[in-house]
């Protein structure tokens, strides 16, 4: 009975330490993994990105590519049995071809599927050139119809006859970069200044605090249609794109920099800080080698949390019209597409497409990040 007793106390005290013997990212990974929802938008961001990476080989159809005869036409769906000529059904898959209507009484036209006109569909089939990853040359597409001369519209066409699809797809692509760089810029300006802030306070402190509060004191909107009427009409789209994300970038920082700025000053006079400026390390590496990297879980955390409001940003820019401007293509300048209600009632599928896509991704994000925030403290629980 001794023994047995002894081995479960020894399993218990083991069971106790061995959290304390994993390193903070192994207790972080843990920790996440117990956040089941935040572990599930794990996979559908990095979802999102593979789709944004692999943009070309996704899309059915090219994104710029307009068609005459097929101006809002309506979404098709994917079948798998079609009848036989023996009167019975065969499988294959396809998607039934459109052909046009007009209403005598409303006086305008519409599509109805062809159920006699079969659009057979297949994987790893042929259609317009690429380059996968800008680097190698190809016409292959993951999905799409068999006959490149054929068109289906698994999520409808805009009023020019483009494939919706195909322009989501790549503007995920823009939209979700935008997230990342405009992170990276408010991640090195915040952390910066809010280190800088922090860590010297006086004078220093109190201008980089007021400049925070100056440009948080001024309205989101008017600030951003100011600086995106600054930007030149004949500014290639690269540049454009980047001066937007700066733009969207002017505020994000703030918060970040707030944050930084009050762990330095709770961790400038602990112990190990004093101890590396005794060892002769400058400020710079004081900051960098054990100040940062200190508080490095929580800054992940927020940065991943302010990815969403990046895209939101681009988004409402874009809608507005003083964000990315065509031919860029955009989660923001698909909507602009269903600014009127006449467009939403004759083709909702402009607003339904894009906007599914937007709230899925923002809400991913929104529990990624919210999973990485409790996974930064593992011992909270």
């Amino acid at each position: 009975m001794t023994s047995i007793d002894s081995a479960s106390e020894v399993q218990a005290v083991e069971s106790v330490k061995t959290p304390d013997l994993l390193g903070p990212w192994a207790l972080m990974w843990r920790q996440f993994r117990r956040h089941k929802i935040a572990y599930f938008s794990l996979f559908i961001v990095g979802f999102v990105y593979v789709v944004a990476l692999f943009g070309e080989f996704l899309s059915p159809a090219d994104h710029l590519a307009t068609n005459t005869r097929a101006p809002f036409a309506p979404p098709q769906g994917i079948h798998f049995l079609a009848p036989a000529e023996d009167g019975g059904s065969r499988f294959i898959l396809h998607a039934r071809g459109l052909k046009m209507e007009i209403d005598r009484e409303a006086m305008r036209r519409h599509f109805v599927e062809d159920p006699e006109k079969l659009i057979p569909l297949g994987f790893f089939v042929k259609g317009h050139e690429y380059k996968l990853l800008w680097l190698i040359p190809t016409n292959r597409h993951f999905f799409g119809p068999k006959d490149p001369k054929q068109k289906v519209y698994f999520f409808g066409a805009d009023r020019l006859g483009r494939d919706i699809l195909s322009r989501i797809i790549m503007g995920t692509r823009i939209s979700m970069s935008i997230g990342l760089v405009g992170v990276a810029v408010s991640l090195l300006v915040g952390v910066s200044l809010g280190g800088i802030s922090g860590y010297y306070g006086g004078w220093i402190d109190n201008a980089i605090q007021r400049l925070i509060e100056f440009l948080r004191s001024i309205p989101t909107i008017p600030l951003w249609m100011g600086l995106a009427a600054a930007i030149p009409l004949d500014w290639p789209p690269l540049r454009t794109y980047f001066v937007v994300t700066l733009i969207v970038s002017m505020i994000g920082w703030t918060t970040l920099a707030r944050e930084v700025r009050g762990k330095f000053l709770s961790l400038r006079h602990e112990d190990f800080v004093t101890a590396a400026r005794l060892d002769g390390l400058s400020d710079w590496q004081v900051i960098r080698k054990h100040l940062v990297p200190s508080f490095a879980s929580h800054i992940i955390a927020s940065l991943t949390l302010a990815v969403p409001l990046m895209i939101l940003a681009e988004t409402s820019l874009s809608f507005l019209g003083i964000g990315l401007q065509p031919p860029i293509v955009s989660w923001g300048t698909l909507l602009k597409e269903a600014q009127n209600i006449r467009t939403i009632i004759e083709a909702p599928w402009l607003l339904i497409a894009p906007g599914a896509v937007i709230v899925t991704a923002v809400l991913a994000l929104n529990f990624l990040g919210d999973g990485l925030r409790d996974a930064a403290d593992p011992y909270a629980n």
